[in-house]
């Protein structure tokens, strides 16, 4: 039997089988953690897979469907394994908030290039936007949005606490199979629960501490929206480490930067420090975002010993 995964626990998966019949929990077969020895999760929500099951053991994945695409991230307490967020989609959503708690544009550039390398359309929300009370967050805001819209990302300012914006988000997101993704606090649990009222998520708390997010969510989970279209929810995560970009190909993952590196001297410049770099000048300028170079310098300065293949 065929069917798509639509929750993974860790110990179990659960599979919504294309037959109609209805949902099995599933193991997996020990090869396909052994094939994924270097991934912490082989099988991943939005994965087409094939069920096999005998008797009255427990059915088992027993093979997974070539992936179209996926979003990948380097585990972060285990720098050489990896971890596969959600396969087979539309579209990523990254919800970002500029405070209680901050997003980094660090995590929002390496999730972007991320998405760029393995093929998968994003789009940026900004929530808590009632919080953005300040001429200093009023002005961050307006900078990040035209970052980012100059780019070609799609972005949409929100909040899950109002329902301002929701609108747009659920244009976005009608007849898509999306991940919705971002930092532990930024409110991917309120928005769940926004546009689907009976899924009944529990929301966390922000630590007054270290003005993080905590954990509420704790396994990834496919989840139907009422107008059509399906969202993944997913653990916030801390840091995203990026997996198997080559040097050279980083600025392949940064739009503008690729743009203008055609006008650099060198075919192989790495735009940090060569004569004639076009990317360079273009920051000096202003017409390439500091940040976004920062980004960029910060992923060429990876261990080059977590350079990986792709593993499917």
């Amino acid at each position: 039997m065929k069917g798509l995964v639509i929750k993974n626990t860790g110990s179990w998966v659960t599979v919504r089988l294309d037959d109609g019949s209805g949902v099995v929990n599933c193991k997996m077969r020990g090869v396909l953690r052994l094939k994924g020895m270097r991934c912490t999760n082989p099988v991943a929500v939005g994965d087409i897979v094939q069920v096999e099951s005998k008797g009255g053991d427990a059915p088992v994945v027993g093979a997974i469907e070539p992936r179209r695409n996926y979003i990948i991230r380097r585990s972060s307490n285990l720098s050489k394994e990896f971890q596969i967020i959600a396969a087979n989609l539309d579209q990523a959503v990254l919800v970002v908030t500029l405070t209680n708690p901050v997003t980094s544009t660090t995590f929002i550039d390496r999730f972007l290039a991320t998405a760029e390398a393995y093929q998968v359309p994003a789009v940026l929300a900004f929530n808590k936007e009632d919080l953005v009370n300040t001429d200093e967050l009023r002005q961050q805001l307006d900078e990040l949005k035209a970052i980012y819209s100059d780019v070609g990302y799609p972005v949409i300012t929100m909040s899950a606490t109002t329902g301002d914006g929701a609108d747009s988000l659920r244009d976005v997101l009608s007849g898509k199979m999306s991940l919705l993704s971002g930092n532990s606090g930024v409110g991917k649990s309120s928005i769940i629960n926004l546009l689907i009222p009976d899924a009944h998520v529990r929301v966390g708390d922000v630590s007054h501490t270290h003005h993080k997010g905590m954990h509420t969510t704790t396994f990834s989970e496919l989840l139907d929206l009422p107008g059509g279209g399906a969202i993944i929810d997913t653990p916030g995560v801390k840091a995203f480490g990026t997996i198997d970009f080559e040097r050279a190909e980083v600025a392949h993952y940064f739009p503008e930067i690729f743009n203008i590196s055609s006008e650099c001297r060198f075919n192989n410049c790495t735009h940090t420090h060569e004569p004639g770099c076009a990317v360079c000048e273009a920051v000096e300028q202003g017409r390439i975002a500091i940040s976004r170079y920062t980004s960029y310098l910060s992923i060429l300065d990876e261990d080059p010993n977590n350079k990986y293949r792709k593993p499917f």
